[in-house]
């Protein structure tokens, strides 16, 4: 047994502790999902490869492809052989053009960053205010507006959203592009016009969501011990709504927010062939729709890795906000 006293400080501090024990965890999680978006794309009805080649379909192109691809494999060297790249960092190659599916992901990954960070800011600046305000205000009027009005976002399709923002800011007014994406670095103006559209539908949706936690959140800390004792001690109610209410719903908060993150970067495929949007959700619509193995597995894995490392940079946020608790 090894004597934690001879190992170096940094390796017995508890915030190493904490991401070995994450990170060993991650990858039990992500060969996990392999495992099962593996089997489930071999339920996908459809001939990958008979797709693939189209009108250059010959027997013999047909049964080079299938070899190339390792598809002439057994099911489980097919699955072990993928599995062993993937640690390489070969995802394999696209069955519909030949590119590495690693540089594929590569290039979608910037448009659906920015849509996800410009959608979570959009609820953020939604949700907090309108939350705590409700909260604040039980029962009167106010409340009532801001729940009413959160039960109808929550209840609007994200694709239903989009196309009511593009028949007014495009159609009718002619503001915004209907469709399109601009890199930022290259083109900032172009990339804030192409991205409003997007990120108002991804933000107003999730917006409605995260009001409603904030709400439940900060009822909950309001409802608490110690509130009511730092109001009979006479604090003033502008330091007993920020300094005991507001901040100790923090950590429910950055929960439900990191999870509608990860769900926004994952969950945007309707969003993203509304606008035409470029992302791995538009990516991945393609390839189920051409059956593209490669693609689907590389762009699950792509999404799980981001769901986890967003999870892991959450729970690293609760020592920061409340340092009552131990990364644990």
């Amino acid at each position: 047994m090894t004597d934690t006293k001879s190992l170096p400080t940094f390796m017995t501090h508890p915030v190493t502790r904490f991401l070995a024990r994450r990170v060993a965890y991650s990858l039990v999680v992500l060969v996990g999902v392999l495992v099962v978006v593996f089997a489930l794309v071999q339920l996908v009805p459809g001939d990958p490869v008979r797709i693939a080649l189209g009108t250059r379909y010959t027997p013999e192109a047909y049964e080079a492809l299938r070899s190339a691809s390792g598809l002439d494999r057994p099911l489980v060297a097919q699955f072990f052989g993928y599995l062993t790249g993937a640690v390489r960092g070969d995802l394999g190659v696209s069955f519909r053009n030949g590119d590495p599916v690693w540089g594929i992901l590569i290039e979608r990954l910037p448009a659906t960053v920015s849509l996800a960070a410009v959608g979570i800011v959009v609820a953020l600046l939604i949700a907090l205010p309108a939350g705590i305000w409700s909260a604040l205000r039980e029962g009167r009027l106010s409340d009532a507006v801001v729940r009413v009005t959160t039960q109808f976002g929550v209840s609007i399709p994200d694709f239903w959203m989009g196309i009511l923002l593009i028949a007014l800011f495009s159609t009718t007014l002619g503001w915004l592009p209907t469709s399109g994406y601009r890199p930022l670095f290259g083109d900032p103006v172009g990339w804030l016009s192409h991205i409003l559209l997007p990120g108002l539908t991804v933000g107003l949706v999730a917006g409605a969501i995260l009001t409603r936690y904030v709400r439940s959140a900060v009822l909950d800390v309001a409802a608490s011990g110690y509130v009511r004792t730092a109001r009979s001690k006479g604090l003033s109610p502008k330091v007993v709504t920020f300094r005991h209410t507001v901040r100790n719903a923090l950590v429910p908060i950055l929960t439900i927010t990191g999870i509608q993150l990860a769900t926004i970067l994952g969950g945007v495929i309707v969003v993203e062939v509304v606008f035409a949007w470029p992302g791995l959700g538009r990516l991945v619509y393609n390839a189920v729709a051409s059956r593209d193995y490669p693609v689907i597995q590389g762009a699950v894995l792509l999404i799980a890795v981001l769901f986890l490392l967003i999870n892991l940079i959450v729970d690293l946020l609760y020592a920061v906000v409340d340092p009552r608790i131990r990364l644990s």
